[in-house]
This record gives structure tokens, C-alpha cells and sequence, in this order.
């Protein structure tokens, strides 16, 4: 056991990363050690950043805990404390439930443990983080919370109301993580194209992606959870005009059938979801999209699940991640709609959803070999250096393999990259 070592481990969404790097960045100023996501944790301190969105994520978040309870009982732990979106939600039955933590923290008030322990904020720091991702990229959290109700979703229950940085401030963070070597920033927000509605009722996403692009040494902008309906079409122009705004886009658009989009609560149509992607297509050559679908919402009928098929057939999103429902308690789908579908049907669903996306996948990865690509180098990795192009992002999309026979490459670094061959989900690649 380390004295003065505190290990964070973070759950769940970039959202929740964030929010480590800004805690993790304090502790240092008071003169800990920490560490993130080790894999031999060995501090007197154990902090565990909880997801608490569906089903799996929760029993994930429940099982670490136990597991440094279980540490925490054996000695080898002094104190342990846990924050996030299952304690902001589950805060009275944890602490009945699993009495070994020292105190629970919800999404907000995660600094107290500041002063809990005897230490207060280093106002230095404010604005400042501690990166626990590679030096040359980083999150920027522009938002919390969401005003959208959506019909199947507990995270408005969980953070409460959108509520927009200012963008003095957002835009200060950037430079100083340019300051620090960061060359490429992942956007993120519970609902990307809701920012400013909050401040004056009006839409700001768009101006401040394009004073974003305008500080000198940012690289790359990659934009994620933009919500479909009232799309803010202004920030199309950004993205196709500003060099350095990556031609990606991460929208979870959900289903395709009037029938669901209406019991979900997404207030919009299909028309209007067929005429979105062919917009975004349009006014941005050759983005790659990014989304999300869910199959077996209460009253999914085979007619809504062919519906989702042809669309996924018809849109050919260069990336997409789906998930069967799970019921969330307190949402309006728990309170208004039984959920009648069968596990075994929900999953023969996902099953040949994502069989015909790994065919488009295939395909797509397939037609990039023999262009030449613009690749940003995350790590080397046995025989390989690994990279990604401005239509991927850090973690959840397809990366590019280059052979580190030849010359060597640096992290972080920028290199002209010719592609040679394709799987399903990674390309390869040689510098040109």
C-alpha cells in the first residue's frame, strides 16, 4: 500500500473521464500520487468514477466496488470512495447496500472529497486537468445533462438539465491543453447541438466549433452526440469549410419507424430522418457518420424491425454501434409500456442488425485501399505502429496498421499513410 497514492478508476463515457482528469488534477496539487485505471492498484486511496445508463454498466460499476470493498476489508485499501452516475442515482441504497465505502459522491459534488480528506481546491488548477488519455489528444466536455426526454433514457434523470459552458471558458481550456502538446480535441456532450439554448435561446455549436478551429495549434475537431431533431444545419458549414473540423459526425439516431420514433419520445419522423442523412451527405462530402440504433423497444414489431433493416441498408453508416432496450426504472417507457419482447427475440434482432453492418463495414474499409490517408499515430503496438484517419475516434473506431519495419514513426505525430489492405475493422497501411 502507497502512502499519498490515490488510484481513480473511471466507468462509463468520456463524460465521466473528464471528470477524473479535473478531480486527479487537484489531488496532485496537494501533493498525491494518482494513478488511472491501474492494473495492480496498490494506493491507500481508492476512487471509482461509477456509469449508471443501462443494465451492464451498472452491474460493472456494482462489481468494481465490491471488488475494493473486498480490498478495502483485507487491508490492503485505507479508504474508498465512489462518485459518479450510479451514486448520484443510487446514493441511500449503495451506502445500505455496501457500507465499506467511506462516503459516496454523485455526479457534482465530487470536489467535496477535497475537503473531506483535509485538503482544499487549488484555484491554480481550475480549468486545468490531468490527462489520463495520450498526451496529443483530449475530451472537451461542453455541456452537462440533457433536456430531452426520450422515452427509454434514465440520464436526464441522473444530470439533470442541459446546462452550457461558456465558451470563454471552453476556448481557454483549449489553449491551454494546446499549450500542453494536445493536437486533437473529441467534443462531447449528453446533446452537442443543444449548446447556448441555455445561455440565450439560440444555438451556438456552430460558432463555437468554428473559434475552436481558429486557435492556432488546434489539429483535428471530432464532434460527438448531436441529436437529430432541430439539427443546427449552420454547423454543416463548419464542418465541410474549417480544414481542421474532421468530416465526422456521432449522431444516435435510435430507429427509423414512425411507430417507435413516436413511443420513444424523439420527437421526429422518418421523412425527416432519411432527409437528414441525405442533407449531411450532401453538404459534407464524404463524412463519416457515426450512430447508434436500438432494437426491442416495448412493442417493436417485425414490420419496425424491417423498417430499421432497410434503413441501415439504406444509409450505410461508416459506423455503428447498436443495443437491445433495457428497462430503466423511473423512465417513461418503464412507467407507460410493458417490455414484451423476449431476450431471445431482442437478441436475434441485434444479432442480424449488426451481421448487415459488419457487411457495410467490410465493404467500406474495403474501398478506401489504394487512397491515401491522413493518419494521426496513437502508440506501436507489437509489430505495428497504430494510428487512426480524421473519420475515426479515439477507442471505438476502426484504426490504421502500419509495420514498424520500416522508418520510425512518432507518437502523436501526423504522416501521409497509403492504404494496403482491409479487415473488418482495422485497415492497413505504409507511410508514403
Amino acid at each position: 500500500m502507497k502512502k499519498n497514492q490515490i488510484d481513480f478508476i473511471t466507468l462509463g463515457c468520456s463524460k465521466n473521464l473528464v471528470d477524473s482528469e479535473i478531480l486527479m488534477k487537484q489531488f496532485e496539487a496537494n501533493g498525491y500520487k494518482c494513478t488511472h485505471d491501474s492494473k495492480n492498484p496498490q494506493g491507500e486511496i481508492a476512487v471509482i468514477n461509477t456509469c449508471g445508463f443501462i443494465g451492464d454498466a451498472k452491474e460493472e460499476s456494482i462489481n468494481t466496488i465490491l471488488e475494493f470493498a473486498d480490498a478495502k476489508e483485507k487491508g490492503r485499501l485505507k479508504k474508498l470512495f465512489v462518485m459518479g452516475c450510479l451514486s448520484q442515482r443510487y446514493k441511500a441504497e449503495l451506502e445500505k447496500e455496501i457500507p465499506q465505502v467511506d462516503k459516496y459522491y454523485g455526479k457534482f459534488d465530487y470536489k467535496q472529497l477535497l475537503a473531506d480528506l483535509g485538503k482544499a481546491e487549488v484555484p491554480s488548477c481550475y480549468g486545468k486537468r490531468t490527462l489520463t488519455t495520450p498526451r496529443h489528444y483530449a475530451y472537451i466536455k461542453i455541456s452537462e445533462g440533457c433536456d430531452r426526454h426520450c422515452a427509454y433514457c434514465a440520464i436526464p434523470l441522473i444530470t439533470g438539465q442541459h446546462a452550457s459552458r461558456p465558451k470563454d471558458e471552453i476556448l481557454n481550456e483549449v489553449r491551454e491543453l494546446v499549450g500542453n502538446g494536445v493536437k486533437e480535441f473529441q467534443i462531447i456532450a449528453q446533446e452537442l447541438t443543444y449548446y447556448g439554448i441555455d445561455i440565450d435561446g439560440k444555438r451556438h455549436i456552430a460558432d463555437l466549433v468554428a473559434e475552436m478551429a481558429d486557435i492556432p495549434g488546434v489539429k483535428w475537431i471530432r464532434l460527438h452526440y448531436a441529436y437529430p431533431t432541430q439539427f443546427p444545419f449552420e454547423l454543416l458549414d463548419v464542418i465541410r469549410e474549417k480544414e481542421n473540423v474532421c468530416k465526422y459526425i456521432d449522431i444516435a439516431l435510435q430507429h427509423i419507424s414512425d411507430n417507435m420514433l413516436s413511443a420513444m419520445r424523439r420527437h421526429t419522423t422518418k421523412a425527416e430522418t432519411y432527409d437528414l442523412i441525405k442533407r449531411i451527405r450532401k453538404e459534407v462530402p464524404g463524412i463519416h457518420i457515426r450512430t447508434t440504433l436500438m432494437v426491442g423497444f416495448p412493442g417493436e414489431s417485425d414490420e419496425d424491425f424491417n423498417e430499421l433493416m432497410e434503413f441501415t441498408r439504406w444509409a450505410r453508416f461508416e459506423r455503428m454501434g447498436a443495443f437491445a432496450y433495457s428497462e430503466e426504472e423511473g423512465t417513461y417507457s418503464a412507467i407507460n409500456y410493458e417490455d414484451g419482447i423476449s431476450p431471445e427475440t431482442k437478441q436475434e434482432r441485434l444479432d442480424r442488425l449488426m451481421a448487415l453492418q459488419q457487411e457495410i463495414s467490410s465493404e467500406i474499409a474495403a474501398s478506401k485501399i489504394g487512397k491515401e490517408y491522413k493518419v494521426i499515430i496513437d502508440r506501436k503496438e507489437g509489430d505495428f505502429y497504430v494510428g487512426r484517419t480524421e473519420f475515426s475516434s479515439p477507442e471505438v473506431d476502426p484504426e490504421v496498421l502500419i509495420p514498424a519495419t520500416g522508418r520510425r514513426l512518432r507518437t502523436g505525430s501526423f504522416y501521409n499513410v497509403k492504404i494496403t489492405d482491409a479487415e473488418e475493422f482495422d485497415l492497413y497501411g505504409s507511410v508514403i
